[in-house]
């Protein structure tokens, strides 16, 4: 071990931030095999662990900071033969940050990531950095790199859906994912906003119908236009925009197939691979007659009788939205809605979903689809059969690498995980150093436009700026386009306990009316409300871990506080705060029945 620094990261299976520590750790150990080692204590689950931690923290007997620990991770560094608390996943985090941070010596025109990758000035190829992808992420890197002197080029080409579905440049989230998406939601809550409140403040009852034709026609044109203002600002910022498919064919080649067939070659010293995903397919008979999100926003006529098949954020976002522009909608569920998210929030969702209207199957998977003229059945694993005018299928996402040629890269296949997404360390392929990746395409990142964005733009000014900023991952605030919208940031009441312990952990909480639906009969009929979270940290003078907001404008919300959350906020920064009256964010200010007294929730009055 002479010369070497071992990590020993000591946690159970189960828990997100020992798999980090453990990542960060093995990871270390991959890149610089001569410098550090990593050594796993891992515990099948929560109990194990805590039966170890007393013999564990006798690495450390005297540090009184190791012997507090409670929760996972749990991990220790040995250097020049002396071992020393490291303390948790955070700490393990910014020890390893701080370790790997370049000096601003090592940036500019050609600088680094974690490992040298080989760039220098003059490099003879075509280009400084091809980006492979001309999503979200994919141009706003190729923008920025331009921008700090590179000659770059990007390459996009959209691959049809199975139902043959095309769109332009963007990516998923223009084309296919958050534009349209928010659109359509904001089409069926202004109907909702007409059928349920209009009256109630003094409008005369209008006869709601809804267009789906002209409404698809209004959005279809808006992302359109998007598609010529991004093929502007390539043109207009100097960078090489090649509508044409990329595989490798080398480490430094690309052979590049436009939409006639013909085949080239270009090179470049450098590449960033933002493919994104693209819809997992329904395997069972019959699978190829269901569409997926990649088609659900093109549609020339409306929907009708919709089964949507899956749990996740789009099969219920897409399940809201044509539910309140009324088609008659069931959601087909394997198991649990939204995996991931606070529980209790989630329940609320779905109480929500049934009152408006919803079908849930639960527990239950398709087996069989047969198409019938325009019908389709759907035999279930229950043994139901239902007719449907349209079947969606949102089961998730996988990395769209495949036929990307990443076995002609030396070393880049090490690095394609079992799912076909990209290992990366701060962006950056650990055994293919010169090849890096943005988005969704990496494992274990958030799937977020926002996130593939900043990360784009961090990546951009450490290889061609002065910049040094890695991606923060934590703390990403997130919204859930749900009828009755979810804005979460941070951890759910369920990680911080399994993270914290019970004991550690404090919720404040409030269930409320809002105050633009006080008026509606229907809402109150239907038992609407907004309701209001904060999971605190005992342990951190009740520092705000989770934060967790069901209501309308949740996305609006949730952005301002996500900035309170990343500098540290605390249970008390939230109640000194002097709210703005009368709004829902208001709620956040005043907080005060913690969920553990058992006192009711229900707020009423001013």
């Amino acid at each position: 071990m002479a010369g070497k620094r071992l990590l020993t990261v000591c946690g159970w299976t189960g828990c997100k931030f020992y798999q980090k520590a453990k990542g960060v750790a093995t990871a270390l150990s991959a890149l610089y095999p001569a410098d550090y080692e990593a050594r796993l204590d891992e515990s099948p689950d929560r109990d194990t662990y805590r039966g170890k931690l007393d013999a564990l923290r006798q690495k450390t007997p005297t540090d009184a900071k190791a012997q507090s620990h409670t929760s996972s991770p749990l991990v220790f560094l040995t250097e020049g033969g002396a071992t020393s608390y490291l303390g948790g996943c955070d700490d393990t985090v910014a020890w390893a940050r701080a370790r790997l941070s370049p000096s601003t010596t090592e940036n500019g025109s050609n600088g680094i990531c974690n490992q040298n990758d080989g760039f220098t000035k003059d490099h003879g190829f075509d280009y400084d950095v091809v980006v492979i992808g001309g999503g979200s992420g994919g141009l706003a890197c190729s923008k920025e790199m331009a921008k700090l002197g590179a000659k770059v080029a990007v390459l996009d080409y959209v691959k049809p859906s199975p139902q043959g579905t095309k769109w332009g440049l963007g990516g998923t989230c223009v084309n296919v994912g958050c534009i349209p998406k928010k659109l359509m939601h904001t089409a069926a809550i202004l109907g909702e906003a007409m059928r349920d409140d209009a009256a109630a403040f003094g409008w005369a009852s209008p006869d709601v119908k809804h267009n789906w034709a002209a409404m698809r026609e209004r959005v279809q044109n808006h992302i359109k236009s998007l598609n010529f203002q991004y093929r502007v600002a390539l043109r207009e910022a100097g960078i090489s925009y090649l509508n044409k498919l990329g595989e490798f064919a080398g480490p430094n080649t690309l052979k590049v197939t436009d939409k006639k067939g013909k085949v080239t070659q270009i090179t470049s010293a450098r590449f960033v691979v933002a493919v994104g995903g693209r819809p997992n397919r329904l395997d069972i008979p019959g699978g190829e007659h269901a569409i997926d999100s990649d088609d659900i926003f093109s549609l020339e006529k409306a929907p009708g009788r919709v089964l949507c098949i899956g749990a996740g954020y789009i099969a219920l976002e897409c399940g809201g939205f044509v539910n309140g522009l009324g088609s008659s909608t069931t959601a087909m569920v394997r198991s649990i809605l939204l995996r991931g998210f606070d529980r209790e929030c989630v329940d609320k969702i779905q109480t929500h979903l049934v009152a408006h209207g919803v079908k849930l199957q639960i527990g239950v998977t398709p087996t069989k689809i047969e198409k019938n003229g325009d019908v389709l059945t759907v035999h279930g694993s229950d043994g139901s059969v239902n007719e449907y005018d349209t079947v969606l299928v949102a089961t998730g996402r996988k990395a769209d690498t495949t036929g990307l040629g990443l076995d002609n890269v030396p070393g880049a296949a090490k690095d394609v995980a079992q799912n076909g997404k990209l290992k990366a360390v701060d962006e950056q392929l650990p055994h293919a150093p010169h090849v890096y990746a943005i988005g969704d395409v990496l494992d274990g990142r958030p799937e977020l436009t926002p996130v593939a964005i900043e990360a784009g733009l961090r990546l951009a000014r450490r290889l061609f700026g002065a910049g040094n900023e890695r991606m923060d991952y934590e703390n990403v605030a997130t919204t859930v386009f749900t009828p009755l919208e979810y804005g979460a940031i941070g951890l759910s009441e369920d990680e911080a306990t399994e993270s914290l312990g019970a004991e550690n952990v404090e919720c404040y909480i409030s269930e409320f009316t809002p105050l633009e639906h006080a008026l509606s009969d229907a809402r109150s009929a239907r038992g609407d409300a907004a309701f209001a979270k904060l999971v605190c940290d005992k342990t951190q003078d009740l520092k705000v871990i989770g934060f967790h907001y069901l209501g309308p404008n949740a996305g609006e919300i949730t952005q301002g506080f996500s900035v309170a959350m990343r500098k540290g906020a605390t249970y008390g920064d939230f109640l000194g705060t002097v709210g703005i009256h009368p709004t829902v964010a208001e709620e956040f200010t005043t907080l005060t029945v913690t969920k553990a007294s058992g006192a009711s929730a229900a707020k009423g009055g001013c």
